[in-house]
């Protein structure tokens, strides 16, 4: 059957509230936390699948997360499936990062194969190509889709000047997220209000991890960072460029407050793995917000994409997690939204504030 306009949207709407409710979050992620086995972990995620390895669990809940959205970006068409399609890009993106890892550090394309992602025909890359560029310029004039080209190609001298993925990859990502933001505004108005404020979060995620990680972990000067900047997310250049002229993390925290994170928590150390978890719990409550909100609109699959990417990040955790033997309490503790160690052994579930 093939549906057509509000008859699509209304059928994957309630289709999505369906599916939420088997997702891994509240009461069943605490109840994962306690497996300490990754067979197990594969037998609870997947009760028909034999999935021994971390790699290979991780493997398929990709797949199977690229699955379902390409599933969802073919019932809409117009505005909305052009902005839905877009979002499966970003796996291609984490291909295409893999390869420029490879590049920039001279590994062989057979070490780099079993890193990358078997996707469908539309999203596959031709890695011998890309992987036989003699240069990054090479590299990037043969990279498609054009977003993540012109990304890619705005981060060519940064690289030039200190030959490390870390350029070329957020050249990438400043790509995806200037398509991403142009395909939102796209919208109509009443998609576009409920869309919106999740791209801008995710945007102003990256902006606080350049300053954050760029800054203060890699301790790059703000002028090689600031042209990653993204124009029109909720972070103003002029903030960006405030917040990497800040003296510590804290200062970039406070100027983060309200765009890339809901606040600082008392008692808890401010450095960069914080505040990325920080930001993804923001990014969280705003999926939710709109989830609910928007309930049969747009922006309800929307959200729900956006909770399953934090689903997926929340189970490659867990399988790291179980492979390094960490505590239930310590391994929920690194999981969106963040929980504290009391709520893991009560068996709580549900969203924890932050």
């Amino acid at each position: 059957m093939v549906f057509r306009t509000a008859t699509d949207l209304d059928f994957l709407a309630a289709n999505i509230h369906g599916r939420r409710s088997r997702l891994a979050e509240g009461g069943r992620l605490d109840e994962l936390c306690r497996i300490r086995t990754l067979p197990e972990l594969a037998r609870a995620l997947f009760p028909e699948g034999h999935f021994l390895t971390a790699s290979n669990v991780q493997r398929v809940l990709v797949l199977d997360q690229v699955e379902e959205l390409s599933t969802i970006a073919s019932k809409l068409g117009g505005a909305s499936g052009h902005l839905l399609d877009w979002l499966r890009v970003r796996f291609r993106m984490e291909n295409v990062k893999v390869l420029v890892r490879g590049f920039a550090c001279g590994t062989a394309l057979a070490d780099l194969q079993p890193h990358l992602v078997p996707l469908s025909d539309d999203l596959a890359l031709n890695v011998e190509v890309l992987a036989g560029a003699g240069s990054i310029e090479a590299f990037t004039a043969v990279l498609e889709p054009e977003p993540l080209r012109t990304g890619l190609a705005g981060a060519i001298d940064l690289y030039h000047r200190r030959p490390r993925p870390f350029f070329a990859e957020a050249g990438l990502d400043q790509g995806y997220l200037t398509e991403l933001l142009a395909r939102a505004r796209a919208l109509p108005r009443a998609h576009r209000d409920d869309v919106l404020p999740m791209v801008w979060q995710e945007a102003d995620t990256f902006h606080l991890m350049l300053a954050a990680r760029g800054r203060f972990s890699y301790d790059l000067p703000a002028e090689m960072l600031s042209p990653f900047h993204v124009a029109g997310a909720g972070l103003s250049r002029q903030r960006f460029r405030q917040m990497l002229a800040a003296e510590d993390l804290a200062e970039v925290a406070a100027m983060a407050v309200g765009a890339a994170i809901d606040a600082v928590p008392e008692g808890r150390a401010v450095d960069t793995p914080a505040l990325e978890v920080l930001a993804w719990n923001r990014y969280w409550r705003l999926s939710n917000r709109t989830f609910r909100r928007s309930h049969m609109g747009l922006g309800a699959v929307v959200a729900y994409a956006a909770i399953r990417r934090v689903e997926l990040a929340n189970l490659i955790t867990l399988s790291e997690g179980i492979r390094a033997r960490l505590a239930p309490e310590a391994l929920r503790r690194r999981l969106i939204p963040w929980a504290e160690p009391a709520d893991v052994r009560a068996g709580a579930g549900g969203p924890v504030r932050v």
